[in-house]
């Protein structure tokens, strides 16, 4: 049973349609008629081997190589370059979207300023992290420590207003856009974009964790603290719906349970529970599926997955989904008739046999085409 969610049955909004229709595609003037579909990738074109351009592509995926506030372990930062890698190994035919690259997918590349800068402040909030829970002598009495944590959570409002100036850009131009983190923290800077350029949304959380601490270890652009700053901050997002929940504060589930449904969580140990005790993954997807507004924003924290699928993700907890149960409830979300207006994929470790990356690049293959097949007009 979720948590303040498990009664909605939203009707569709009559508008909706028109809307959805309003949201035509541009039309896809690449001569694809070199490319082999069925061939080996090539690197050297742009993700997953396809031959686009920016200009040429519909889908812009936006890599964001930040960590500086994670708790555990790290490698997020420097994901995108295996995720790159391991699409190459991705068949690109989808029996469900069968042609939803043809209207292309780009992704840009590391922008090696936005790294350098997470590399600083990594290193900043360590010695930080060191100092709260080792020395007695309070932080007021340490200016080299209180000039750390403000350079820390300056930073983090930088990469936010940052990341919503750069995809709102995209946005303005008619791209549809996903994120491919780095931590957690990244993607609400894009959260205020789609606010900004769609007004009343929702997000679904597929996670581990809630993210609703009003800061982890002080530091207020946590990755522990996105869903609850995209709360407070954005006026527009009407609800969020956090599925695959395993690891959690007292104090977030009071923010939870007094948000009057404003959060409804769906704990994964209720969720197998149900499932144990006969209930159909259909019925449960169903019933978060209901949860949802009519326009919705996919993030996806890879740590909602069993660790088996992401063991380097950075604060793996036991439990999880598989795979296909995740991509099971995005195909119903789309088959309900929302609207699906962007997505982020974050949290992907490094791993010296590449497999995080593996499983990130299918599950981005997997986002990108149904993202292409929810925006075409009906």
């Amino acid at each position: 049973m979720a948590i303040q969610g498990h009664i909605f049955n939203q009707k569709a909004d009559k508008d909706s349609s028109i809307i959805f229709a309003a949201f035509t595609e541009k039309k896809n003037m690449v001569d694809l008629s070199g490319f082999d579909e069925n061939g080996a990738s090539n690197p050297k074109n742009t993700i997953f081997g396809l031959p686009f351009t920016e200009e040429e592509a519909r889908l812009v995926i936006v890599p964001i190589p930040w960590e500086v506030t994670v708790s555990y372990g790290r490698g997020a930062a420097r994901s995108t370059e295996q995720i790159f890698r391991a699409s190459m190994q991705v068949d690109l035919y989808d029996s469900d979207f069968p042609d939803s690259w043809k209207s292309g997918y780009y992704i840009q590349p590391v922008n090696p300023k936005i790294l350098l800068k997470s590399d600083f402040l990594r290193k900043e909030a360590e010695l930080y992290i060191n100092f709260i829970s080792e020395e007695e002598e309070g932080l007021s009495t340490n200016k080299f420590m209180c000039k750390s944590l403000k350079d820390i959570n300056e930073g983090g409002a930088f990469l936010t207003n940052w990341v919503y100036e750069h995809t709102l850009n995209l946005l303005e131009q008619g791209k549809l856009v996903g994120l491919l983190g780095g931590d957690h923290s990244t993607p609400l800077g894009f959260w205020k974009a789609i606010a900004k350029k769609h007004g009343s949304f929702g997000i679904l959380q597929i996670d581990a964790h809630c993210d609703l601490r009003v800061s982890y270890e002080d530091f207020t652009h946590s990755h522990a603290s996105v869903t609850y700053n995209a709360l407070e901050q954005i006026p527009e997002l009407e609800r969020v719906v956090q599925v695959g929940i395993r690891d959690f504060s007292r104090g977030e589930w009071e923010y939870i349970c007094n948000s009057n449904y404003r959060v409804v969580a769906f704990l994964d140990r209720d969720l197998k529970k149900r499932q144990y005790e006969g209930e159909h993954w259909a019925k449960i997807c169903q019933e978060i599926v209901d949860a949802l507004p009519e326009k919705v924003y996919i993030s996806f924290d890879i740590d909602g997955l069993d660790p088996k699928l992401c063991p380097n993700t950075g604060t793996p907890v036991p439990g999880g989904f598989e795979s296909e149960q995740v991509q099971y409830l995005f195909r119903l979300i789309h088959k309900s008739g929302r609207r699906i207006l962007g997505f982020d994929l974050v949290e992907v470790g490094v791993g010296e046999n590449n497999w995080d990356a593996n499983v990130a690049a299918r599950e981005l293959w997997q986002l990108c085409n149904l993202m292409i097949a929810n925006n075409n007009p009906q």
